[in-house]
């Protein structure tokens, strides 16, 4: 008996995909489940909309952020702590994400749009694009063979790891600082690797950086090597000339972010960033799409602007299906 439910619950969920794949048009798919996302998906529930919301995974750089001091109505939180609540929400709002689904191309289709990921295909009258952003990588030897062996690009994700052990932590910006905020009581000591003469980071991260112990900050220095046996064992950096040696057991790559945008390179307008060019109304070059958070021009990466342009771009999507409706 259980194994004929289970049967025809598989039956239905194919019908169902099958007829939302070849009849049902939403009102606008929302792609991406980070911040950006995650909040125009609470304003189309809250809205009653008919809307889909998919991601490849749930989180964008929230989840990887360690201390969040800077959110408006939270006082101090983590970024696994705020990820757990940012959930909770959703499902108070009865906001269902379909994890697993990478967007491969986005098609202009007589009254919306079509929708390919790597599993199904939709179509939808509108479009809100909030793929965020990933790590850059230093693009130097070793980097790739001790990903995962002691290298990694979430400070959050895998700082325990190097508990008691000597670290280097390569970067200037505030996600570097973050990174060194989270492993300050984990890590023995941190090596603080800066391409440049000075951070290009919050005045408070750099104050508490520059007051720790056991953190020793190489300023001017740029890696061109990682090196190790099974696992890291230390890099190698050049500073005013000369090749240097660090030996450490974990190696922290925070030096900046690029857009997910391959997807849409052909189908909107990009920056010379790859970021997608948005107007102060989040529309990009194709009316009908809109775009918010990291993977969006002009964006200063900040958790609220991210959250403010999701929902900016759910209610203007809301308005360009009023003037559809009208004509």
């Amino acid at each position: 008996m259980m194994s004929k439910l289970k049967n025809l619950k598989k039956a239905k969920k194919k019908l169902t995909s099958w007829l939302n794949k070849n009849f049902k048009m939403y009102e606008t798919v929302i792609i991406g489940a980070g911040i950006a996302g995650c909040t125009a998906a609470i304003y189309a529930a809250r809205k009653k909309m008919n809307f889909l919301f998919i991601s490849k995974i749930f989180g964008g750089q929230f989840f990887e952020a360690g201390e969040v001091l800077n959110y408006p109505g939270i006082v101090k939180t983590t970024g696994i702590d705020f990820s757990n609540v940012l959930k909770r929400q959703l499902e108070f709002n009865n906001v269902e994400l379909t994890e697993g689904l990478e967007v491969k191309s986005i098609e202009k289709i007589k009254n919306g749009f079509k929708i390919l990921t790597n599993k199904e295909e939709y179509t939808a009258k509108t479009v809100i694009i909030a793929t965020g952003s990933h790590p850059k990588r230093l693009n130097v030897k070793g980097e790739a063979e001790f990903l995962h062996k002691g290298l990694t690009y979430c400070a959050v994700c895998d700082g325990p790891f190097f508990s008691g052990m000597d670290i280097a932590i390569i970067g200037g910006g505030s996600s570097a600082l973050e990174a060194v905020d989270f492993t300050k009581n984990i890590a023995k000591k941190i090596y603080v690797i800066n391409k440049n003469k000075e951070f290009e980071a919050h005045e408070y991260l750099i104050e508490k950086t520059k007051a720790l112990d056991n953190v020793e900050i190489i300023s001017e220095a740029d890696t061109i090597e990682v090196f190790g046996d099974k696992f890291v064992q230390g890099l190698k950096f050049v500073k005013n000339g000369e090749v240097n040696t660090l030996s450490v057991r974990g190696i922290i790559v925070e030096i900046g972010r690029s857009p997910n945008t391959d997807f849409v390179k052909d189908f909107v307008e990009l920056d010379e960033r790859n970021h997608i060019k948005i107007d102060s109304q989040c529309r990009t070059s194709v009316p009908g799409v809109f775009a918010a958070g990291d993977c969006a021009s002009g964006q200063e990466f900040q958790l609220v602007i991210a959250a403010g342009q999701g929902c900016l771009a759910l209610l203007k999507a809301v308005r360009y299906l009023t003037r559809l409706r009208e004509l």
